[in-house]
């Protein structure tokens, strides 16, 4: 078994070690552009190049080292239909996601953002507490990941909704989906949090037209993609004050330029896509599974479905 490896880091020798460990009976090729590879049997990559397309269209299955899939779904008619291309669900992502969503939550709940402001200006001022029953939490995409975020909010009781393409149940969360059930989630969403897979459909989807739907004074945390997000209309929305304030940790251009508007606008907090890291052992033993279940003819959890993007 031969395996085809790219990362763009260049730090391939630990996923070389980790897949000794976990399947040695594997040898792993890196690929290197210009270069004459060997015939490779499945290939492991995050966000491949251009020039990498032939040997992808060789391989029996491709493996990618995330959730979201867009990166290599731009190249999809490069890629015979018939070579699957599976994704993580989530090797450790999940948690990343929850602690990141439940501590921006907290901290727009408890208006910790607004004292941070005020410790910096030398001020004193106790602020009075929003009510929670008025705090709804909702979740745009109820996949593997943003079904853990829901899970990790639900002991602090706030109301909790979710959106996504089609019908979903989850006890405690009230579900809505489609384009029909968009507007009525959104209007009834205090605490916007993007989770959705990037596609045709979704991109811009946080626009000006779907964002002021949401309550005035209402906030976002989009850890999803940039193209999610119209930037320019947050920015309008945010010196509105329909906006209250938003955490973005994902942009259209990373890293994000020095002369974004974000950079200067104080009720944007700004993370570098830390999110959720590819934590690599657990990502090695999940592809290490879905090799061997695929080798062997069995049905692979993570197939995705080029149609619908994800």
């Amino acid at each position: 078994m031969r395996i085809l490896l790219h990362r763009a880091d260049g730090k391939t020798e630990p996923w070389i070690k980790d897949f000794g460990k976990y399947l040695p009976e594997a040898e792993v090729e890196i690929w290197h552009a210009g270069e004459k590879n060997q015939a490779c049997d499945y290939a492991v990559v995050w966000s491949p190049p251009e020039a990498m397309l032939p040997e992808l269209a060789q391989v029996k299955a491709i493996f990618v080292t995330g959730a979201g899939v867009d990166a290599i779904l731009k190249f999809s008619d490069a890629i015979p239909a018939h070579i699957p291309i599976i994704r993580l669900e989530d090797a450790g992502m999940g948690m990343q996601m929850a602690e990141y969503v439940t501590h921006s939550v907290l901290r727009y709940y408890r208006r910790l953002d607004e004292y941070e402001a005020q410790a910096r200006a030398g001020q004193w001022l106790p602020l009075p507490q929003h009510h929670k029953e008025d705090f709804a939490i909702g979740v745009m995409g109820m996949g593997v990941l943003g079904t853990r975020v829901l899970e990790a909010l639900a002991p602090f009781g706030f109301p909790l909704r979710g959106w996504s393409r089609t019908q979903k149940a989850m006890p405690g969360v009230q579900c809505f989906h489609g384009e029909d059930g968009l507007d009525t989630f959104l209007r009834g969403t205090r605490v916007l949090v993007c989770m959705l897979p990037l596609t045709p459909d979704t991109n811009n989807i946080m626009s000006r037209t779907n964002m002021c739907k949401l309550p005035q004074g209402a906030f976002l945390i989009n850890v999803a993609r940039g193209a999610h997000l119209a930037e320019p209309d947050l920015v309008t929305l945010i010196k509105s004050g329909h906006i209250a304030a938003a955490t973005l940790d994902v942009f259209r251009n990373e890293p994000l330029p020095l002369q974004h508007p974000f950079w200067q606008e104080p009720r944007i907090t700004i993370t570098p896509h830390i999110s959720a890291l590819t934590l690599r052992r657990e990502s090695v033993v999940q592809v290490t599974e879905k090799i061997r279940k695929f080798a062997q003819g069995e049905q692979v959890a993570g197939v995705v479905d080029r149609n619908r993007g994800y």
